[in-house]
């Protein structure tokens, strides 16, 4: 059931301990992935939260994979963030598309499970939109250049915290530039940098709702590259993502920045010794835990500072 506009309950009610269906659902529907699709490659990469080439909440300056001369073939994906018994459940939907070697675009939709806890849960709403878009302007190179990339998110039907207590839909986007980087220098031992800076409006994208206005706000990665059992390769990483800290009529509310720390296995994928960017697993499944939101303002605790995330991506 979706959640019914209470916004001036938002500072009151007790806390009950979240359902974890979705869990539940999430690893049964990776397990059907799995059995069903193999590991046999060809051209994917894996998508982040928003449907872009990207780690888990982060966008690389990379693109999903197509011709020097056309479209490639889709990329889709879902991620699951058990967000805890404020926040509720997040299922994200996205099919991205790259063009050319250069550009890639795509969607995503954003599903919301209710939280279950009286007074703020119902600052959540069923759901919304998500476009992006990204140019790669430079390519990487083998000794010392990064790739270089701009991009955007646009978001639309959004209607968490303020757009409950406005009682309306809203919409907010995101304008960024992000320098990725593997090095291959150290045998057998792949290392990923990734390091870009946005302009937004959103709040913790989009999942709380809107900002009262554009910052600059700057997000970031690392991780390497290990050869696992069999065929596979395993990513170990970490990112940090800076958002807004105010949100749109929260004023005395703060938003801290958003750590994740992510495993991403390859079934079928070389380990990345000529570049992260020029390997194209077909099936790709991350696990991680995010670090979102804690105590926000007085007397209110979003209990979402070390929650479950999956994302299953895969390449036709």
């Amino acid at each position: 059931m979706w959640n019914q506009a209470h916004p001036y309950e938002a500072v009151s009610g007790a806390v009950r301990c979240g359902s974890h269906y979705g869990i539940v659902q999430s690893v049964m529907l990776l397990a059907v992935i799995v059995l069903g699709l193999g590991t046999s490659i060809v051209s994917a990469q894996s998508l982040n939260w928003e449907g872009q080439d990207g780690i888990y909440v982060t966008p690389l300056a990379y693109a999903v994979p197509s011709t020097d001369k056309g479209l490639g073939r889709p990329v889709v994906a879902y991620h699951y963030l058990d967000a805890g018994p404020v926040l509720g459940g997040f299922h994200q939907v996205s099919v991205t598309v790259g063009v050319f070697n250069r550009v890639e675009f795509g969607y995503t939709r954003n599903l919301h499970q209710d939280g279950s806890t009286a007074g703020l849960s119902t600052l959540w709403s069923s759901g919304f939109n998500a476009f992006h878009g990204k140019l790669n302007f430079l390519p990487e190179r083998r000794a010392w250049q990064p790739a270089l990339s701009v991009g955007f998110v646009a978001r639309s039907q959004v209607r968490n915290v303020g757009g409950v207590i406005q009682g309306q839909d809203t919409n907010n986007a995101v304008f960024y530039a992000v320098a990725t980087k593997t090095v291959t220098q150290i045998r057998k031992l792949p290392l990923v940098f990734n390091l870009g800076y946005k302009a937004t409006n959103a709040s913790l994208l989009g999942l709380v709702g809107n900002a009262p206005a554009y910052k600059g706000r700057l997000f970031g990665a690392a991780a390497f590259a290990l050869k696992g059992p069999g065929r596979s390769t395993i990513l170990l990483g970490s990112e940090f993502l800076q958002e807004p800290r105010s949100v749109e009529n929260l004023p005395a509310a703060v938003v801290p920045t958003t750590i994740t720390y992510a495993i991403r296995i390859v079934p079928a994928g070389a380990l990345p010794l000529h570049g992260w960017g020029v390997e194209n697993p077909k099936l790709t499944i991350d696990f991680g835990v995010a670090q979102a939101a804690g105590t926000v303002m007085p007397g209110v605790n979003l209990q979402a500072r070390h929650q479950f995330a999956l994302c299953i991506s895969y390449g036709f």
